[in-house]
């Protein structure tokens, strides 16, 4: 068999120029220059900075905030990828069932997949308002005074509902090409083997999607800790202080607004390494135990 190639050695090269020139510019000159600056000490003004090694990290390790914020993260990250990933695959098996006006319900249930994340947060502001939102009446007809911006857990809560919301359609776009994926002999000899539907979703259908499972967790995890931040931004927009945040907001807060560049330099490393670490978890840990087939 005649292998392709290509009649110079430089155009493959040529042709990979353009997207390592983005990478470089985009991403490893902005994480070099964020791994320097968590070293300095930076005038907000731009008159200079001072070399304080250390420092900025371990006021990071003395914050009690920091902490706070952090625990937050893990909490709204784990409900973030849990119920988006849950919910999208429930629609996704009964969208798979559905025959007559399939193309019209998949369309209603994807649709959401087009809006903006700050446009997300927007209609969560709306569906939330303290004197109108729809669903602060609902809430209030059951005797729970749904107080957004105003209580930490009212405000925690809109955050990961919208915020699920956002992430549901693309989920389940991936979640029903990989039902449908399934061998239709396959299924019929599941139906053969065993008659319960629920015995053979988890037996013979949850296993196949384990590769398409696998790949929307770490989507997912992305999301929840860098994604959000349009929705946050609009839900908590200039009353951050006694609201919740994830851990990338603060880093805007501090660097933008509290004009502390070298420790929310110091944040986005740390932020880089935990996500690092996970990463590598998730490759080394989660995926031995993916067939793909």
């Amino acid at each position: 068999m005649k292998r392709a190639g290509f009649a110079s050695r430089w155009l493959p090269i040529l042709l990979l120029v353009p997207q390592l020139s983005i990478i470089l510019v985009f991403f490893y000159w902005p994480a070099a220059y964020a791994v320097k600056s968590s070293f300095y000490l930076q005038d907000p003004f731009g008159f200079g900075q001072t070399f304080v090694g250390l420092e900025n990290y371990s006021s990071l390790a003395d914050s009690a905030e920091y902490l706070r914020v952090t625990n937050f993260t893990v909490v709204f990250t784990v409900l973030v990828t849990f119920f988006s990933l849950a919910l999208a695959l429930l629609l996704a098996v009964k969208a798979d069932k559905v025959i007559r006006g399939a193309k019209s319900y998949r369309t209603l249930l994807m649709w959401v997949y087009a809006v903006a994340p700050p446009v997300a947060g927007y209609m969560g502001l709306i569906l939330f308002n303290q004197r109108w939102g729809p669903l602060t009446e609902l809430f209030g007809m059951f005797g729970w005074e749904f107080n957004l911006r105003a209580d930490y857990f009212d405000t925690a809560f809109a955050m990961v509902v919208v915020s699920v919301w956002k992430q549901v359609p693309v989920n389940f776009i991936f979640f029903l090409s990989g039902l449908q994926s399934i061998p239709k002999s396959v299924r019929e000899a599941a139906l053969i083997d065993n008659r319960s539907a629920s015995g053979r979703f988890w037996d013979v259908t949850f296993p196949l999607l384990a590769p398409t499972g696998f790949f929307l967790l770490i989507i997912n995890i992305t999301y929840a800790l860098f994604d959000t931040f349009g929705v946050i931004d609009t839900l908590v927009k200039g009353e951050p202080a006694n609201n919740p945040m994830t851990l990338v907001y603060k880093v805007y807060i501090d660097g933008f607004r509290g004009n502390d560049l070298g420790g929310s330099s110091a944040q986005s490393v740390v932020l880089m390494l935990l996500v690092l670490a996970l990463t590598v978890f998730q490759f080394r840990m989660v995926e031995k135990r993916i067939h793909y087939t």
